[in-house]
């Protein structure tokens, strides 16, 4: 088997790092979306994690683009899938817990392939921000759980709650103490 040359290596993390900033992209755009829908339905507590998630989303995309200059590739800027717009309370978290999962065995196989290129800077940025996939799964998984056990007394719960966030633009993850502020 031919050795790859260092350009072609990093060609090869650019690739990935590029489609995971898609994804990113994407799930910014869907979980915007879905916080606007929230909270016109007045489930304004569940449209504040919502938006939280969504800054998570963000910033992982900016250190995508970060991670993707420094290798000296060009960032993307075009959503891997369209935002799935309408969806009503009860299959938002679902539909969001199988796009987190997806995200967490495509960045798992990512890492891999930096790990391959020799690049263990991009190999600890998909390990860092897995963890953070992993905690918004265990977040929606959650509210899936009690929509799907409980259904109607659980969003009765939900409903009237305040979707405000506050003017700190840290995101879900930062908020739970998980990572520092940056």
């Amino acid at each position: 088997m031919k050795q790859l040359s260092r350009q072609e290596r990093k060609a090869q993390v650019i690739e990935v790092l590029n489609k995971a900033r898609a994804m990113e992209l994407h799930a910014i755009g869907q979980y915007m979306n879905q916080h606007y829908g929230l909270d016109d339905m007045d489930f304004g507590e569940l449209a504040a994690q919502m938006k939280l998630i969504a800054i998570d989303e963000m910033r992982h995309a900016e250190m995508f683009a970060e991670r993707i200059k420094e290798l000296g590739g060009e960032p993307v800027s075009d959503p891997a899938d369209g935002v799935v717009r309408g969806q009503e309370v009860e299959q938002i978290f679902g539909f969001d817990t199988e796009l987190e999962d997806g995200a967490i065995a495509a960045y798992n196989q990512f890492l891999t392939v930096c790990h391959e290129c020799g690049d263990s800077i991009s190999a600890k940025l998909f390990d860092d921000i897995i963890d953070e996939e992993q905690a918004h799964f265990n977040y929606f998984d959650n509210v899936d759980g009690h929509i799907q056990k409980l259904g109607a007394p659980f969003l009765a719960q939900k409903a009237g709650t305040s979707s405000a966030t506050g003017l700190n633009t840290m995101g879900f993850v930062a908020r739970k103490g998980e990572v520092p502020p940056v």
